[in-house]
């Protein structure tokens, strides 16, 4: 069953990605995609399909695959099926601290912001952590998605305040605000692959004590896991994840919600099996975003993160709604 579900994915991704490549303000048709890729010219063919699309393809198969990813990890270690990066406001933080840097000191290199974005990712994290500990000391699933959706919401308020402030910024940034693919370019890329794919491999790394944790703190430490280990070693990928993602392609909501919730519909509660399927589901639902983005609006473009917005906020009514809610 596993392996079927992996082939369909992977078949609907391989279609996204010739999609993305072919779809947009001019139509290329496929077979003219597949000759630019094997005899790539000079031709306005050529440079629309290797200097544009394909570093925006390849920024929505690993932003999504890192955003998805992030919130599988959430999820297991919060053992709450309303975790995501977006909810929990770790984009948020990730953003705020990105614009902060453009904004205020300067940084406009893509490899100099990473950094900014994982810490600030780490910072909104651990924000939503104290506050939804409260006085017990430890927080419950409600209390996690209540926090992250202050923390969310206060985030992107002064996010917006900062560009606002900076007219410049603003026009520079309007489309990454939301989440976006456009205006993204190699450079982008080359900043990000590496730790979007560290990031990933350590999470599947990580698939065994995820599964154990899913059992409860009593009884993963019964089986010798070392739970607050497992937990900040957890915590720390997807803040890796989320932040390098949300510096690449802006912060994109529910895309860690909505994906890793029907992968486990899908395959099952195991990690390992709902990390593959997540980290090529995730693409798919990106990729689709961004070039229904471009046919919407045409000759303009809806961001991506509008768009999974409205995908997402869906399955996220579902959830809530369903009697798995508070855990997983």
């Amino acid at each position: 069953m596993v392996a079927g579900t992996v082939v369909m994915i992977a078949l609907m991704l391989a279609a996204a990605c010739v999609a993305s490549l072919a779809v947009g303000g001019r139509s290329i048709a496929p077979a003219e995609v597949v000759r630019v890729l094997l005899h790539p010219d000079d031709s306005e063919t050529a440079l629309i399909v290797v200097g544009t699309r394909i570093p925006r393809t390849v920024l929505g198969l690993i932003g999504g695959a890192a955003l998805g990813v992030a919130g599988v990890v959430m999820q297991s270690i919060t053992r709450n099926a309303l975790a995501d990066p977006g909810v929990l406001g770790v984009n948020g933080g990730a953003a705020l601290a990105v614009v902060l840097g453009i904004t205020i000191g300067g940084v406009t290199s893509p490899l100099a912001q990473i950094p900014l974005a994982v810490a600030g990712a780490a910072a909104a994290g651990a924000a939503v952590f104290v506050i939804a500990s409260g006085r017990r000391g430890k927080p419950t699933p409600v209390a996690i998605a209540l926090s992250g959706a202050v923390i969310a919401g206060a985030l992107g308020s002064a996010t917006t305040a900062v560009l606002l402030s900076h007219a410049a910024a603003l026009d520079a940034l309007r489309f990454w605000q939301v989440g976006g693919l456009s205006g993204r370019g190699w450079p982008v890329v080359t900043a990000t692959v590496l730790p979007i794919a560290f990031g990933i491999a350590a999470t599947a790394a990580l698939a065994r004590p995820l599964d154990v944790l899913a059992l409860g703190s009593s009884t993963a430490a019964a089986l010798g896991q070392r739970v607050g280990l497992a937990r900040l070693m957890g915590g720390a990928v997807a803040v890796l994840l989320a932040g390098t993602a949300t510096a690449a392609i802006g912060p994109v909501a529910f895309v860690g919600l909505a994906v890793p919730h029907l992968a486990r519909r899908a395959v099952g509660a195991r990690t390992g099996p709902v990390i593959a399927i997540t980290a090529l589901g995730s693409p798919v639902l990106v990729l689709v975003a961004d070039v229904l983005g471009r046919v919407l609006a045409w000759p303009g473009e809806v961001p991506v993160g509008v768009l999974t917005a409205a995908i997402g906020a869906p399955v996220f009514i579902l959830i809530v709604r369903s009697r798995s809610a508070g855990t997983l």
